[in-house]
């Protein structure tokens, strides 16, 4: 069966089933009793075979359906229905019958290593929450459900990794800053695999995010640059907008008249003062 849409049927009661059965039963001692002692020798032979088969077949056709669980039921080769309700029934006793949980499961993927979009390797690891959402297809479709889900993930969380840079520049989106959009995508990945097991994926995030063992220790020295530099890069924007606002205030109140070459002394060391990681060792001019 190549594919195959959930039918959601509702079978008959098994109280009902056996209710009727047990009516029969009392019907038929009534009648016994009339005529005991000619109806004894009936009962051991056909009568009797007859009562076991019943029996048997009311026995073979009780289906119990716990809550958060379905009942795949299948006659001769072909798909009758699904039972999603809970409760006590009846149903063809010839038909076979699956059980499968309707309830979430959580999958955690193995921490694979994997070039990003950049060709850094990376490790990288998901977390995803599924259910079945037709039981159908997950019976059918699939031969090893929770098998395929489990190569299903990692398939995605390569093809994630593979699309996006680990660190993005700004207004890219990366696998370590964007992690919103990041399990977004992942989700929507995985839907679009499983669709065709039948499956609901929840949720499903990134558990797990490291650059490979053998250049962790550069990249981390790579970082740690990119914020000393953003940091340097900061630090003189304020102490250019302080020293320009130094001069315009010197100029407009007129405290004194700087010509050019002690206007570029006094920047430069304005600069130093404020860029300086060492204190300011102060100058004073004697005049000798």
């Amino acid at each position: 069966m190549a594919r195959s849409d959930e039918v959601v049927v509702s079978p008959m009661s098994g109280f009902a089933a056996w209710g009727g059965a047990a009516m029969l039963a009392v019907t038929s001692l009534a009648l016994v009793g009339a005529f005991l002692a000619e109806a004894l020798p009936l009962w051991s032979g056909p009568l009797g075979a007859v009562a076991l088969v019943v029996a048997f077949l009311l026995w073979r056709g009780t289906l119990v359906v716990q809550p958060n669980r379905a009942v795949v039921l299948v006659f001769f080769g072909r798909y009758v229905g699904t039972v999603r309700e809970p409760g006590f029934f009846w149903v063809n006793p010839l038909t076979t019958k699956t059980e499968i949980s309707l309830r979430a499961r959580n999958m955690g993927s193995d921490k694979v290593k994997v070039n990003d979009r950049d060709g850094n390797p990376v490790v990288i690891g998901a977390v995803t929450v599924w259910r079945v959402g037709d039981t159908a297809q997950a019976s059918f479709d699939v031969d090893d459900l929770v098998a395929y889900v489990d190569v299903q993930i990692e398939a995605a969380v390569r093809e994630l990794a593979q699309a996006h840079p680990y660190d993005g520049a700004d207004g890219e989106v990366s696998l370590r800053s964007d992690t919103q959009q990041v399990a977004a995508e992942l989700l929507a990945a995985l839907q679009d695999r499983l669709n065709r097991a039948g499956v609901e994926v929840m949720e499903a995030r990134i558990s797990h995010l490291a650059y490979a063992p053998e250049i962790a220790g550069a990249m981390l020295q790579r970082q740690q640059a990119s914020a000393v530099v953003a940091a340097r890069r900061l630090i003189v924007e304020g102490a250019v907008g302080m020293v320009e606002h130094a001069l315009h205030d010197l100029s407009e109140r007129d405290v004194v008249e700087l010509s050019n070459a002690d206007r570029g002394r006094l920047v430069g060391n304005l600069l130093v003062v404020l860029c300086g990681q060492a204190p300011a060792q102060p100058v004073l001019s004697t005049g000798l």
